[in-house]
């Protein structure tokens, strides 16, 4: 008899026999139990008819499932090969595992559940992770407030350098995407935090002093780290008492600040580092009263008029409409620049919108009279101009020739 109707033959027989199981296929997944654990070799019985071993990168998992197997307990593993020449199919649980852990990250989506990963590499939009052998993303808007790269003008060289000191660090996240068929893993560190955070939020209230670690230096103000979890924004207009430029000027990243809670809305929080301090403006402004004069120098021109120092800390505004002289439009061009140096009038002292209003007008108009005279001089040059009243310089010569005329005579 031929071997292939030998194979054939027994073919038919394993089918006939219902008590022998169908042999294990590459690709698919079994059961089975552990009869064997040494060696950093596992083996496992099938169907009490066939045997699969599992060692080496088969055995990592992800879960450190190998480390906890012992003889008698049931175990789920992949078949990658088939039966080889000491009769052993090779299993995997590190395949078994990748589907575990997707059936896991499936299940912790719109949770609170948190997974520690260790960051693995870095790019311009976000960080490389893995968990269970499934690499997975993290991108940059899903970072927490103390590891979000805030950096001004949004330089992305910068954002990178950021990014790239998180490698091998490990972060706390949960998961925002799990697609097992796209492969698509994405994880969120800002909302894995969410729950602590709303806890520390509900604590909160305005006028509380806060102490943490500068987060963030940009243009338009500080962004400070504060209980662990919370993050709030002093906006340049409340770093320091006077005109603030340049938030670089007042703090530094991973630079302790202390400041003051001025307004919580939903998930934005607006802090004041001034405001810790007495406002200089209040005393000094109580040097001053309406009506006096002062000296001042332009400090800086706008399209409705021009600020004015007084002293240090206290500026005063010059309206468009207070540079009117007599005679003059009520809105004139301004014709000054910055730095120069100007008298004018308080007319308005306001210590709730720390404004002090400023005038150049001259006053009141000057008499009729004076008015009148000055219109009588100007007919007079008008009259001397049509040769109606000749000046004495004039008269001298016609005089001399009507002498010399006579001796002629």
């Amino acid at each position: 008899m031929s071997k292939a109707k030998n194979n054939q033959v027994m073919e038919d027989l394993l089918n006939s026999d219902g008590d022998i199981p169908t042999p294990p296929k590459p690709g698919t997944p079994i059961s089975g139990k552990v009869v064997s654990v040494r060696n950093n070799k596992i083996l496992v019985e099938i169907g009490g008819a066939y045997t699969g071993i599992i060692f080496g990168r088969e055995a990592v998992d992800g879960f450190d499932t190998a480390k906890s197997l012992t003889v008698g307990d049931d175990v789920k593993a992949y078949v990658v090969e088939d039966e080889n020449a000491e009769g052993y199919y090779t299993l995997s649980l590190r395949k078994a595992g990748r589907e575990k852990a997707w059936d896991k990250l499936a299940a912790m989506i719109d949770t609170t559940q948190t997974v520690e990963v260790t960051i693995k590499s870095a790019n311009k939009g976000g960080l490389m992770t893995e968990f269970s052998g499934i690499r997975a993303f993290i991108p940059v808007s899903q970072l927490s407030p103390e590891n979000y790269p805030r950096v001004s003008g949004a330089n992305t060289n910068e954002i990178l350098n950021r990014l790239q000191k998180l490698v091998n660090q490990k972060l706390t996240v949960s998961v925002l995407a799990a697609d097992a068929n796209e492969n698509k893993l994405i994880f969120s560190e800002k909302a894995g935090l969410s729950g602590k955070r709303e806890g520390a939020l509900k604590k909160l209230k305005v006028g509380d002093k806060v102490k943490g670690k500068v987060s963030g230096v940009v243009n338009f103000g500080i962004f400070i780290l504060f209980n662990d979890c919370l993050e709030g924004l002093v906006h340049l207009s409340e770093i320091a008492w006077g005109r603030v430029s340049d938030a670089a000027n007042y703090a530094r990243l991973g630079e302790e600040k202390e400041a003051v809670v001025i307004g919580i809305d939903e998930n934005k929080i607006s802090l004041s580092m001034r405001r810790l301090t007495t406002d200089p403006w209040l005393k000094q402004s109580q040097k001053y009263k309406v009506g006096d004069m002062v000296d001042g120098v332009v400090d800086k021109i706008t399209a409705y008029g021009a600020l004015v120092k007084l002293e240090d800390d206290l500026n005063g505004l010059l309206h468009t409409s207070e540079f009117a002289k007599n005679g003059e439009s009520e809105t004139p061009e301004i014709s000054l620049e910055v730095g120069d140096k100007i008298e004018a009038k308080i007319i308005e002292i306001n210590p709730e919108e720390h404004r002090i209003a400023l005038s150049m007008k001259t006053g009141e108009e000057k008499p009729k009279k004076a008015a009148k005279k000055k219109e009588e001089v100007k007919a007079d040059d008008t009259e001397e101009e049509a040769g109606e009243e000749k000046p004495k310089s004039e008269k001298k010569p016609a005089a001399k020739k009507k002498a010399t005329k006579k001796k002629e005579e």
